[in-house]
Order: structure tokens, then C-alpha cells, then sequence
């Protein structure tokens, strides 16, 4: 009988990249990676923090946006990246203590690399206002952690962490008194915005080094339902890795993907999506979301194959997002920190002085804003280019 591709085993369709020449790597994934890389870059680079385009800007409080996306996708890619990883390495036949201390490793560099983004000069680094906490530093925790469950336990074992994970944060936010303010939704509003438990943690390690001043949107707390989004990617790393037909993968990543957003939507009635404190709706929600854009990705590169020039640009940033973030943390810091003298005296910064001439040659805010922050995707394009034309890729 005739063999399909349709009926393939998903590591049989991808065991060569064909548009990268690394084999072993789904293409879908580093295109997936790209995409939120290029997004990243956009949604911190505005030219009006303001009154840029809804669909970039992040959700103050309640709510989400498309741009509210972008780091979730970052932690199920982690995810799945992790059990590819560590399969490749029981092939070597490394033991999972050494695999540990390889992850406990790569964690501590992706905490370094946050650290010193926020230490840098272009920043206008005032050692008493440092911010510890980040995006890379939180990444490297839910790794090393989701690291620790992918070596000792199965899959039962990890959807009964994801379910602890969503569930005790949902506990601990709604029963545990926030110490000096009294129980959430009796003596104080449930999820305020200052009077919250991970709000009090922070404030009570980090004082003088927040994001917002009395809070950090990375902070301690809310790390734990960050590691049930990756759990989510580890999961999901073992069903691409199974071997089911393309279409049961793609149509049970589509029917997971429709259940979390609507469990997540559903949720949100008592516990209400929200980016900021990472609450258990927004994982839901916003894995569903992963599912269904990886499926889509899947079905694209890996089953019609439709590759070619359309990936070369998304993957100078999928195969280097470290040096993406690196790179955006380049833009993002001078716009903000540099100044310069307007004709009439004013001080201001760059992003404010790109913004003016925008808009001053035509343009809406809201447009003035999106080609500041294309023209930041382009500039760090173009750095990692270069290290994609010598073929370099920084790894961590």
C-alpha cells in the first residue's frame, strides 16, 4: 500500500530542515520563534507609548491584547525545545544528573544575560534602582524547573504540576491575606493593582528596583503559573513527538488549543485574564492561543512544505533569539536614555524626536508610532544578519 505524507510520522516529515541544514529541527518552530522575536521588537519599541496601534501595546491591567501573546509564546517554545533537547542528549547517553547540571547552567546564563540588559550603561544604570527581575531571568527559572519535572516524572506527573500550578496561584491570590491590607475581596479588592500578594513579595525584596515602582510584571510570584505555560510547551514537545499521523497532531494542538481559550475565557469570569499577575485564565488562554498558531505553523512548513524565501527573514531572528533580545535591548535603551535639543530647547528622546518628525512629515500618532517601531525590527535585523551570513548562532 501507497504511503502518504499525510500518513508520516511527524519525525519522519522534519528529520532534515531542508531550509536551514540543521537536521532534527521543525522548521515551524524557529519560524514560530522569529515571528515573536519580531514582535517583541515592535511592541517595546513604540514611538508613543500612548497612543500606538492596540493590537502592540500591552494590556494595562484586566484584558489582553495580541501583544500580551508574545512572552507566553516564548515559554512553550521553551517547552518544547526542552524535550527535543533532552531526548537528543539520552541519545549521548548522558544521565539526567548531567542533563540537570547542563540545565541548571544554561538557567543561570539566561538569568546573567537579564541582569546585565538591565545593568547596561545605555540604560542610565543607577545601581540603587537595578531591577533584578525580567524576561530572561524568569524564562531561566521556569526552564530549570520544568527541567527538574521532565527528568523524573512523566506526563501524568507534569499535567498534575500544570493543574497545581494554575490552581494553588488561583488559591493563594484569592484566600492568602496580603499582609498590612487583609483578605483579597473582603478588605481589599481582589487582584488590585498595588494590594496584591506578588506585589507585597516584590516590594519586600526589591524595593527601589520594580518595573512600575510598587510592582514588577516578571515578579516572584507569578512565576509559578509561568511554569505551568511551560509546562504546556513540554507537553506539547511530547505530542510532536509521537507518533500519530499529521492529522491527529494537528487536530488534537487545534482541539487543545480551542479548549484553552475557552477554559481560559470561562475562568476569566472569577479570575480574570491579566498578563501583569500571570493569573491562571491568561495561561489557559494564552496556551490555547500557542496551540493554535503552532498548528497552523505545522501544517504550513512541515506538511504542504510551503518553505522558502518567505522563512529567510523570520529565521535571522528564530535561529538567534538570544541575540534578538540582546539586540532589541540595544534600540530600546538609547531611544529612551539618549536625548537630544528640539529647535525651540526642549529636551527630549530619541523615540520622542523620531515620533515628532513622523508625525510632523504626515503621519497619525498611532502610524508615526508603527514605522518607529518597524524601523527598530529592521536595525536589529540587520545586526543579526550579519551573524546569520557567517553562520554564527549564539546559544546559551
Amino acid at each position: 500500500m501507497a504511503t502518504t505524507e499525510r500518513d508520516v510520522p511527524p519525525a519522519k516529515v522534519s528529520t532534515l530542515n531542508t531550509a536551514t541544514g540543521f537536521p532534527g529541527r521543525l522548521l515551524c518552530l524557529d519560524v514560530y520563534r522569529g515571528l515573536m522575536v519580531a514582535g517583541m521588537i515592535i511592541v517595546d519599541n513604540p514611538g508613543s507609548d500612548e497612543h500606538a496601534y492596540w493590537p502592540i501595546m500591552h494590556a494595562k491591567w484586566n484584558g489582553w491584547t495580541p501583544a500580551d501573546f508574545i512572552f507566553p509564546s516564548f515559554l512553550v517554545l521553551v517547552g518544547i525545545s526542552l524535550v527535543y533537547s533532552f531526548e537528543a542528549r539520552r541519545r549521548r547517553r548522558e544521565t539526567n544528573k548531567q542533563i540537570l547540571w547542563h540545565a541548571f547552567k544554561r538557567s543561570l546564563i539566561l538569568i546573567a544575560i537579564g541582569l546585565l540588559v538591565n545593568a547596561s550603561p545605555i540604560y542610565g544604570l543607577d545601581l540603587h534602582s537595578w531591577r533584578f527581575e525580567g524576561v530572561t531571568q524568569r524564562i531561566g527559572l521556569c526552564y530549570f524547573l520544568a527541567a527538574i519535572l521532565e527528568l523524573w516524572t512523566g506526563r501524568r506527573g507534569q499535567l498534575l504540576a500544570l493543574v497545581g500550578c494554575l490552581l494553588g496561584y488561583w488559591a493563594l491570590l484569592r484566600f492568602a491575606p496580603v499582609p498590612g491590607a487583609g483578605v483579597p475581596g473582603r478588605d481589599i479588592p481582589f487582584m488590585d493593582q498595588v494590594q496584591n500578594l506578588p506585589a507585597w513579595l516584590d516590594r519586600k525584596l526589591f524595593m527601589g528596583h520594580l518595573y512600575d515602582g510598587t510592582r514588577d510584571p516578571e515578579g516572584i510570584i507569578h512565576t509559578i503559573p509561568a511554569i505551568g505555560t511551560t509546562l504546556i510547551g513540554v507537553l506539547t514537545g511530547h505530542w510532536l513527538k509521537s507518533k500519530r499521523n499529521t492529522s491527529k497532531l494537528i487536530g488534537g494542538m487545534v482541539f487543545l488549543g480551542i479548549l484553552g481559550v475557552l477554559g481560559g475565557e470561562l475562568w476569566n469570569r472569577w479570575f480574570p485574564i491579566n498578563k501583569n499577575l500571570w493569573t491562571s485564565s491568561f495561561v489557559l488562554f494564552s496556551g490555547g492561543f500557542c496551540l493554535l498558531f503552532l498548528s497552523l505553523l505545522y501544517w504550513v512548513t512541515e506538511v504542504k512544505h510551503w518553505r522558502g524565501k518567505w522563512t529567510m527573514p523570520i529565521l535571522v531572528f528564530g535561529m538567534n533569539a538570544i541575540a534578538g533580545f540582546v539586540a532589541d535591548s540595544l534600540i530600546y535603551g538609547p531611544g529612551y536614555t539618549f536625548t537630544v535639543t528640539a529647535a525651540n530647547g526642549a529636551t527630549m528622546s530619541w523615540h520622542e524626536a523620531a515620533q515628532s518628525h513622523l508625525e510632523a512629515a504626515g503621519l497619525s500618532v498611532a502610524s508615526a508610532s508603527l514605522v518607529y517601531s518597524l524601523g527598530a525590527v529592521l536595525i536589529c535585523w540587520i545586526m543579526l544578519w550579519f551573524l546569520w551570513r557567517k553562520k554564527i548562532f549564539l546559544k546559551v
